[in-house]
């Protein structure tokens, strides 16, 4: 965000911010409190680029998260989405992809506070160790998590999920076959790699036009527990706690606390329309989409 607009953001922030703290005490004693969902990528201070955040920068924002909000797991998000009321400022924490620089001070930070958070990866670069494309197409070899690394981290408490297995953009023309392979082969590939279950899943991209309900069908019939995109809305409490919507966690902490203290501007993004993604057919082609396919584990 360019000089300009910060100082603009700022303005506003400031300007409108005791509306908010009225606003604030007005849902929460209508329980129409919204859980905010983050997400992160890269914590780390070498090569940064637009989807990393310095150490310093995640550290002053849990920070400033943990002392005025409930910072609770995905499952107490969905809990208090499906409930109809929510009377606490409530932010739940996400990072996509998996990279290995999360756990040198991000996920240790977040362990040592206590705070929970899901972590998202897919599974060819995890356990395949393969750079993302990303990554390589911007002359960057960053490591991505291995196996044992993973293992550590829900050991101790940090929710594995998966993001499909090559990052995959599941809004464009997929077969079903397809989507299986993507979502339900990296929900089987992490669960035997992890010999746990792995109950939520996050879209890659995450924006509308990356996800589709025949998607959303496959992840809600192959057992996942809810799906997050990623392009910008409050999950208020009455909305399908299947779908997890989320926040980008931007670098700029303005632009942060402009989210989460509930810009009256975002409440009203368009959600995402899944349909009728609960009647999805189990089968194509007489096959089934969910069972588990021993290339799934080979």
């Amino acid at each position: 965000m360019n000089r300009l607009k910060q100082t603009a953001l700022a303005a506003y922030y400031s300007a409108s911010l005791p509306v908010r703290r009225w606003q604030a005490a007005s849902r929460a004693a209508q329980g129409a409190e919204p859980v905010s969902i983050l997400f992160y990528h890269r914590i780390a201070d070498e090569h940064p680029n637009a989807w990393t955040m310095s150490c310093r920068a995640f550290e002053r924002q849990i920070d400033w998260i943990a002392d005025r909000f409930d910072v609770v797991s995905l499952k107490e998000a969905q809990r208090r989405i499906a409930a109809g009321a929510n009377t606490r400022p409530t932010v739940a924490l996400t990072f996509d992809d998996g990279y290995a620089d999360n756990c040198e001070f991000a996920l240790p930070l977040l362990l040592r506070k206590q705070l929970p958070a899901t972590y998202f990866v897919s599974t060819d670069h995890v356990l395949g160790g393969m750079p993302f494309p990303h990554d390589v197409a911007a002359g960057l070899q960053l490591r991505p998590n291995s196996v044992e690394e993973l293992r550590a981290m829900a050991d101790a408490g940090i929710e594995i999920g998966a993001h499909t297995q090559s990052h995959a953009d599941l809004g464009s023309p997929n077969s079903a076959g397809r989507l299986r392979d993507e979502i339900v082969g990296s929900k089987h590939k992490l669960e035997h790699a992890l010999d746990r279950e792995v109950r939520y899943f996050a879209f890659p991209f995450g924006l509308h036009a990356n996800m589709t309900p025949e998607a959303f069908g496959i992840a809600c019939q192959a057992g996942f527990a809810g799906v997050c995109s990623a392009y910008g809305a409050y999950n208020k409490p009455g909305d399908d706690p299947f779908h997890l919507q989320r926040i980008h966690a931007d670098p700029e902490m303005t632009r942060l606390k402009n989210w989460l203290t509930i810009d009256p501007r975002k409440l009203n993004v368009e959600a995402f329309d899944p349909g009728n993604y609960r009647s999805v057919d189990p089968t194509e082609n007489g096959v089934s989409l969910f069972a588990n396919p021993a290339e799934a584990i080979h």
